[in-house]
């Protein structure tokens, strides 16, 4: 059963990052063009691993779910996450203004919350999770 929890990790999360898309131009310069376009890949890299049949917007574990290991999570728990504020981070360098970048920050905290929610979720349903964790970043490789 999904909880209350769930859902309103996703709605801060889909409120801020269509906030991000809609309220600046789209990025001409080059290093803004870039995160985007990183972000997009690790993203699309992250869905052909997990498979778009099994892929959930929501924190909770499905039943018959597994654990995937392959492509970007060999080195990182949640590239969707990571895709997610890269891309905005570029999106928001192209028209950096303060209230964006409130609106970043609220993703990023979001997210941490919801990976955290997330990884309690994994560890009750994976028992290997627990090692998984140790060898692999949450959103970052070598940093976090």
């Amino acid at each position: 059963m999904t909880s209350w929890k769930s859902y309103l990790f996703v709605t801060v999360q889909f409120l801020c990052l269509g906030l991000i898309a809609l309220s600046g131009p789209a990025p001409s310069a080059l290093g803004p063009l870039a995160l985007v376009a990183c972000g997009l890949l690790l993203g699309a890299w992250g869905v052909l691993a997990m498979r778009l049949s099994e892929l959930s917007v929501l924190p909770d574990v499905r039943a018959g779910a597994r654990l995937v290991e392959a492509g970007p999570y060999r080195l990182i728990r949640h590239p969707m996450y990571s895709s997610l504020l890269i891309a905005c981070l570029g999106l928001i360098l192209a028209a950096p203004l303060w209230w964006r970048w409130l609106l970043w920050a609220i993703l990023l905290a979001d997210l941490l919350l919801k990976l955290r929610y997330e990884e309690g979720l994994l560890l009750q349903a994976f028992p290997a999770y627990a090692d998984y964790m140790r060898r692999t970043w949450r959103l970052l490789p070598f940093v976090f």
